[in-house]
């Protein structure tokens, strides 16, 4: 092995952060394998490469034994004085066995040990620079779709993207970019695999804080996301400066700001709430847009009861229950929505019941 070899092994540590030493001794140990493959041997040997020079050597080592019973693992004492006759008992001896063409062998050897690990270090780069993305937004290209994923060039790796995790309105051919949140990075034995959504809630989360200064800078905060994905979703949102509106701020200048993520998710659209401690208001304020008269908490059920105008009814619960459904899961109450006429008509019944509960002034009671 020559000196243009070691040479090498430097540049890749200075390129790669691969250890030249570690290599070195990651091709000794895969040296001693392909010696006992290719001579059949099952003798305990050592390979020695030579930091200076280059060379390589394959050593038998032998324990020194009284008798010697197994030739490939053992010498007798007297054998092993005639080489040293400082051994001992239970020393080990060394007898260099090089074949004449093993060379060969372990150039071969040594070229599938470096890409090896050239391979596996560069996986771990691309591991560890993608584990810190997680719960983060990236853009890609999309490379192919099969029955079950997208999969999308993230440049180093290829990512995937789930057909499950795609929003109903989503259509890509080969060459689209397109923006996704990252569920999951693991180092699997084929290298990093990093999972991609499209409806996760994170990803509306994300894309606003790449939109809005104000949730960047930490002035405004999102306190909740409940999301439909291609369909609607609501946010909920909150000011640490009160002179800052933390719903303008997400809307924007003639809803540039939230216009620009309505288009990134494909029409879906987004309802921007006043977030509030006081849960009647955050409940009625997560209704949006409908109006509410009033609302009525019950601690113990986890149960808000709200009354609309007879007219906003509709508007409040929403198409298939997905306003109610919606705000249900921003808030994490449950919504028992009415009318102003039925919460009117239930009173009327209520009254009407306590009224025939009252006792007549003429009973006798005992």
């Amino acid at each position: 092995m020559n000196m243009d070899f070691f040479e090498a092994l430097s540049e890749i540590e200075r390129e790669k952060g691969i250890s030249k030493d570690i290599l070195i001794e990651a091709i000794e140990a895969a040296l001693i394998s392909s010696y006992k493959r290719n001579f059949n041997t099952a003798q305990n040997v050592r390979v020695d490469i030579n930091r200076q020079t280059g060379s390589i050597k394959v050593y038998a080592r032998k324990t020194v034994v009284e008798e010697c019973l197994d030739p490939r693992l053992e010498i007798s004492l007297d054998t092993a004085k005639e080489i040293n006759p400082n051994y001992l008992l239970g020393d080990i001896v060394e007898i260099e066995v090089t074949p004449k063409d093993f060379g060969r062998i372990a150039a071969q050897t040594a070229k599938q040990v470096v890409t090896q690990r050239i391979r596996e270090a560069e996986r771990g780069l691309i591991y560890e620079a993608f584990v810190d993305k997680e719960e983060d937004i990236v853009t890609g290209i999309v490379q192919r779709q099969d029955q079950r994923n997208v999969y999308v060039d993230l440049g180093k790796v290829e990512a995937i993207l789930p057909l499950n995790e795609l929003m109903p309105t989503d259509r890509f051919t080969h060459g689209d970019r397109v923006k996704a949140y990252i569920t999951k990075v693991e180092n699997t034995t084929k290298g990093p695999q990093i999972l991609l959504s499209r409806t996760h809630p994170g990803l509306l989360r994300r894309l606003f804080e790449l939109e809005v200064p104000e949730i960047f800078d930490g002035v405004v905060e999102i306190r909740s996301v409940a999301r439909e994905a291609g369909y609607r979703s609501k946010i909920a949102v909150y000011s640490r400066n009160p002179e800052v509106d933390p719903v303008g701020a997400c809307v924007g200048s003639k809803g540039a700001r939230v216009q620009t993520i309505v288009n990134e998710l494909n029409g879906e659209k987004i309802d921007i709430v006043h977030w509030s401690e006081n849960v009647e208001e955050y409940v009625a304020n997560s209704l949006s847009p409908a109006k509410v008269l009033e609302v009525e908490v019950m601690e113990d059920q986890k149960v808000a009861r709200v009354i609309v105008p007879d007219y906003q009814l509709s508007l409040a619960i929403g198409i298939r229950g997905q306003n109610a459904r919606l705000a249900a899961k921003l808030t994490a109450w449950k919504i028992d929505i009415k009318s102003e006429s039925q919460a009117e008509e239930e009173l009327g019944r209520l009254k009407s019941d306590n009224h025939q509960q009252e006792p007549d002034s003429n009973d006798t009671f005992v």
